[in-house]
């Protein structure tokens, strides 16, 4: 999952509580046919006492699953617990209405069919009450309540409502309609082909539900770092548009399609066009998956959100299943790789640069061993081709390896993210780590610090003229020991970025790795004074000559890689812009 998120470059992403707040409220609403206008003025006047209006207030309070705490907040689905307080405003009590008319029968909300009603006793019969979107409502109604009257729904009122719908979803307010139907009998089973039909429509209460203000800077975030972001709703196409458009997810040139057309568009078509479309909307779980195929046969690697049972499979599909934390069922959560336990959007965009940072440092710890590994065996094999004694002894490689190798590694593995991390591509999920480009690189790293280490070998002896044997022996092989301990420390410090200079951006900020070099210097240093580890390792104090060589030949190696690094990064993003302008 870690090495994936690295690489993600394309995120499908819910509306409601993942890019906004999760915080509906009703502002406006309309009754039967009528122009829509603020919920306050359905408060007051003749309206009120309307009994279109006291239908709505039913459907919206019995028909829903969310509930009134003591303390007078709510608990449920967002969407509910607008309604819930929205009839609270009107003075509507869900106890009391429960008392009198308890939920008998219930056919569940239903992605498909994207509605949900309830059966409740009323007058000396039955109610069924149901709250869904517009369209599914109109195409099931046949009635419409027009005050205190019952009137024929015919096409055009039809056009006339579903034309106001548009208009509120154009201001990216989401609208949920009310309709009913009075029957003599209770039903035998709960069957939506029987009970959700002639219904009566009522009208619609409008929601408005704000963007999280971290998701503009996560968005922005999401472009610098070339990751393409679909916005995947079940709101009406005019509502997924508003919001599309206020978050800068649908800029100029993108597309926006809704579930009749997705319907129709087959696979390949689709694949063709599903790089360019930036907002879904009335899709259900199964056009979910539909989408992450579609994604992935273009090559994409795809991170898809999802809270409920039925986004299962899209969550299995896609190469990062992001489930909800908060409003996630446990199937949802089973499914995925990645729990948001926050429902957050911007923690969609934090998790892949962690991912990233993961990746980058598990990068920077396996080059740093083998190219000071490369570097031992180099100064090894040359100095027995050169016919020089071996410049280092099997227990001196051993604590190099061991200790003041292993120390920064480690580090370099816990190493902070560089500034620039999230303003690169996305990794080629089939690229290598030991790539040939990256072997060469670590080849040369290894040359220039074993070259180092072989020259402080030569210079103490053919210089400052200690002998091969005996004393000199000794001598000299603690000179090329703390070289090449010393270089490594410092060529660690080249690990921290890719393709700025240490000198640039200094690595202070991982404070494992400060603690790291003061530690492996501290057991050196332990090593060539301390007398029993003298002993142990066949060393010996070095003269101020012998700490000059030292400091000269585990400065310059490091200096020369430094600069190499930052020139063919240049040379590298040079060669990039002309290739791109081209």
């Amino acid at each position: 999952a870690v090495e994936t998120l690295g690489c993600a470059d394309f995120i499908c992403s819910d509306k409601t509580g993942t890019l906004t707040l999760n915080q509906m409220t009703v502002v406006e609403a309309f009754l039967a046919d009528e122009s829509p206008k603020p919920f306050e003025d359905f408060l007051t006047g003749e309206v009120r006492n309307s009994e279109a209006f006291h239908l709505s207030n039913l459907a919206a309070v019995l028909c829903n699953d969310s509930r009134e705490t003591p303390d007078g907040s709510f608990v449920g689905d967002s969407t509910e617990v607008a309604l819930l307080a929205a009839a609270k405003k009107a003075e509507v009590k869900k106890d009391e209405l429960e008392e009198r008319m308890p939920r008998l029968m219930e056919i569940p909300f239903d992605s498909d069919r994207k509605m949900m009603s309830t059966v409740h006793p009323y007058d000396n019969g039955y109610i069924v009450l149901t709250k869904g979107a517009t369209e599914a409502l109109l195409a099931r109604s046949s009635g419409l309540q027009k005050g205190d009257k019952v009137e024929p729904l015919t096409n055009e009122k039809k056009t006339k409502i579903l034309k106001t719908t548009e208009e509120l979803g154009g201001r990216a307010l989401r609208t949920i309609a009310l309709a009913y139907r009075i029957i003599d009998a209770l039903p035998a089973e709960a069957d939506p082909s029987e009970i959700e039909r002639g219904l009566v429509f009522l009208g619609a209460y409008a929601m408005k539900d704000p963007p999280r203000q971290e998701v503009f800077d996560a968005l922005a975030t999401c472009k610098r770092a070339k990751i393409s972001v679909a916005m995947v709703t079940g709101d009406h196409l005019a509502t997924a548009q508003a919001i599309g458009k206020e978050l800068g997810i649908l800029s100029e040139g993108k597309e926006f399609v809704d579930a009749i057309e997705l319907e129709k568009m087959s696979d390949e078509e689709l694949g063709e066009r599903a790089e360019n479309i930036s907002v879904y909307a009335r899709v259900s779980p199964r056009h979910k998956v539909k989408i992450v195929d579609a994604l992935k046969s273009k090559g994409h690697v795809v991170a898809m959100t999802g809270d409920g049972v039925n986004d299962a499979p899209a969550l299995k599909r896609a190469d990062i299943g992001v489930a909800m934390g908060i409003t996630g069922t446990d199937v949802s959560k089973e499914a995925s790789d990645m729990v948001l336990m926050d429902d957050n959007f911007a923690t969609i965009v934090t998790a892949v640069r962690e991912g990233r940072t993961i990746f980058s440092n598990i990068k920077k710890f396996i080059y740093f061993l083998l190219s000071c590994n490369i570097s031992e065996v180099l100064v090894m094999f040359i100095a027995m081709l050169a016919g020089f004694p071996l410049p280092l002894l099997p227990v001196q490689i051993l604590w190099v390896n061991l200790v003041t190798d292993g120390l920064p590694a480690l580090a370099l593995g816990m190493d902070t993210p560089e500034a620039d991390l999230m303003d690169r591509p996305p990794r080629k999920p089939g690229e290598s780590i030991l790539a040939y480009s990256r072997l060469r690189k670590l080849l040369w790293y290894g040359v220039t610090i074993a070259a180092g280490a072989l020259l402080s070998f030569v210079l103490a002896h053919f210089v400052f003229n200690y002998p091969w044997e005996n004393k000199g022996a000794e001598m000299a092989r603690t000179i090329v020991f703390s070289t090449m301990v010393f270089t490594q420390l410092l060529h660690s410090l080249n690990f921290h970025s890719e393709e700025r200079s240490f000198f640039t951006e200094p690595p202070w900020g991982n404070r494992y790795l400060v603690g790291a070099l003061f530690a492996s210097l501290l057991l050196q240093l332990a090593v060539i004074y301390v007398p029993f580890m003298q002993k142990a390792f066949h060393t010996c104090a070095p003269s101020l000559e012998g700490w000059l060589l030292i400091a000269l030949c585990s400065l310059v190696p490091v200096l020369i890689i430094d600069r190499i690094k930052v020139i063919s990064a240049k040379l590298a993003r040079k060669k990039e812009g002309n290739r791109k302008t081209f």
